[in-house]
């Protein structure tokens, strides 16, 4: 279906891709992995037809349909939301359009005197239309923006008055009601909530086409594919089964390949001593070039290359009292949509919160109220003695300052530590090497995200309120994140959409109600994430809500 064979590329002095092969075969779902800047997207532009490799092929059929969702989203206006995910679905979406376009000329006056034209082609445009299956086209559409979380309202309503986060569903809509032979999916679950989420993989499980998708999160990419493609040192390494049979897998081959390189360099040791020992003798002279000759053509065994996850270790926050937030016939509402109507909720020292709840059900509004961002209508929210809190959302990132690099924002924020102690904080958040001297001004939103992080944590509050702090972190990150508040010993609340982050830290579980806040009133179970997931049977209220 789509190969490539032996392809080398690169940009100035680095190496993307080196000899490289790889073949995505009809129907296949393969995740594809490697660190920052491996070549993940030269890949799937490649694919696309963006980029050329240096050398060798890539071989795409040309009736091939190929539907490419990507992180930066282009301008969005002047349609409904639903018009604007119909847009890119391949030839239906295209007639879907000139359709509309045929019925208002053949409405309008001015044009009259084209209408004969105007008929034959409407009737064109609507039997291939019919025959592409076009009539159910909206409906497809309704059901597949409902998955990704649109509300009725939103779907008839003016897409340019979206967040960025929303259109980036949209584009996603479009691509998936595209059916392309061949989906290329770059971080699709960026951005959604985890109902929606869900919903995305019942989707891509059932779907006939091939696959090719990178994700950061773990749970979705072990239920969706069934190989693993690695890009790593300019090879593409193939490995069949989920991310954790790939993980294992990789483990024991660089096991395999340490031990064969030790085996080696003990051979090679010892024939280069035979060399020196007798390269003076005359009567040895044949052997030792012999030897010689022997050694130049052995094809020499590299070490493999370690992922560097530098751990992070929390200083002890101070003690605070044993109650550390109190909240009292909590009211909020936004217009006429009641989001908290007379809530109560208390927070005692070590508990760790996880705050579940469909869009619009008020998790990021509590966040706000609790840490003072935002003001209920009446009621209360009364925190506790010696509290330190430490608040994270995605205006966190505002406070940074773009004219610093990484290092300098470091410095100035804890300028009694030294420079080996801010270097290893800004490891342990993916920036090394020469990545510590970009400035913020130039750094991706996952940059910053895991910037502000690192700030947040370095001296750890004694109460934590993270509203969804897994956004934009690679699996090597939100891996160490998450052992590391595992022994945090202060009081969490957080909002996240990741399985792994919400089994591994959360011990309290608070459930707030459907789409409008009214439809349930909010729940507490006392246990834990994995308890709350097997007494409702589904991993997220909106599933059964």
């Amino acid at each position: 279906m789509v190969s490539f064979s032996n392809i080398n590329k690169q940009y100035g002095k680095q190496l993307v891709f080196v000899e490289a092969s790889f073949q995505l075969n009809p129907g296949e779902k393969v995740g594809l992995v490697g660190p920052n800047g491996s070549g993940k997207t030269t890949l799937f532009r490649m694919v696309v037809g963006e980029e050329e490799p240096d050398e060798g092929s890539v071989s795409v059929p040309r009736k091939l349909t190929i539907g490419y969702f990507r992180q930066d989203v282009e301008e969005m206006q002047g349609r409904s939301v639903l018009d604007q995910a119909i847009a890119g679905s391949g030839r239906a979406g295209d007639l879907h359009h000139e359709l509309e376009a045929l019925q208002h000329a053949m409405e309008d006056p001015a044009q009259a005197s084209h209408m004969d034209r105007t008929l034959a082609r409407f009737g064109e445009v609507q039997e291939e239309y019919e025959h592409l299956g076009g009539y159910t086209l909206e409906a497809q559409a309704r059901e597949v923006l409902h998955g990704l979380g649109f509300a009725e309202d939103q779907i008839d309503g003016d897409v340019g008055a979206l967040s960025g986060g929303w259109k980036m569903r949209v584009a996603l809509a479009r691509v998936l009601l595209g059916r392309p032979d061949v989906l290329l999916m770059d971080e699709p679950t960026n951005h959604l909530d985890l109902e929606s989420i869900i919903w995305l993989e019942q989707f891509l499980k059932s779907y006939p086409g091939a696959l090719l998708m990178t994700s950061h999160d773990r749970e979705f990419m072990n239920r969706i594919v069934s190989k693993i493609a690695e890009i790593d040192a300019g090879e593409i390494i193939v490995y069949s089964g989920n991310y954790d049979f790939y993980e294992r897998e990789r483990a024991i081959r660089e096991t395999n390949q340490q031990a064969a390189f030790a085996r080696q360099q003990s051979m090679l040791a010892k024939e280069q001593r035979f060399i020196d020992r007798f390269r003076t003798h005359a009567a040895k002279a044949a052997q030792v070039q012999s030897r010689i000759k022997a050694l130049d053509k052995i094809e020499k065994i590299e070490l493999p290359k370690r992922r560097q996850v530098v751990k992070f270790e929390f200083r002890v926050p101070p003690r605070s009292g044993d109650q550390v937030a109190v909240i009292e016939n909590l009211h909020k509402r936004y217009g006429a949509r009641v989001i908290y109507d007379g809530f109560d909720l208390t927070i005692r020292r070590g508990e760790r919160w996880a705050v579940m709840g469909r869009n619009g059900a008020g998790k990021t509004t509590l966040l706000k109220m609790i840490a003072g961002a935002s003001a209920p209508d009446s009621g209360n929210v009364r925190l506790g003695a010696s509290l330190n809190m430490g608040y994270f959302a995605q205006q966190s990132l505002d406070v940074l300052d773009p004219d610093l690099t990484v290092i300098e924002q470091l410095q100035l924020d804890f300028p009694q530590d030294g420079l080996g102690s801010l270097r290893t904080l800004a490891g342990a958040f993916q920036f090394s090497g020469d990545d510590v001297d970009k400035k913020i001004r130039a750094l991706s939103g996952g940059e910053k995200s895991r910037l502000a992080m690192a700030r947040l944590l370095y001296n750890p509050p004694n109460f934590l309120v993270l509203d969804e702090p897994t956004n934009h972190l690679d699996l090597a990150t939100k891996e160490m994140l998450v052992e590391a508040l595992k022994q945090f010993e202060g009081t969490m609340i957080f909002v996240s959409h990741d399985r792994m982050f919400l089994r591994g830290l959360g011990s309290r579980v608070l459930e707030l109600g459907g789409e409008s806040g009214t439809e349930r009133d909010p729940r507490v179970y006392p246990g834990s994430y994995i308890e709350y997931v097997q007494t409702i049977g589904h991993e997220a209220p909106g599933i059964y809500a």
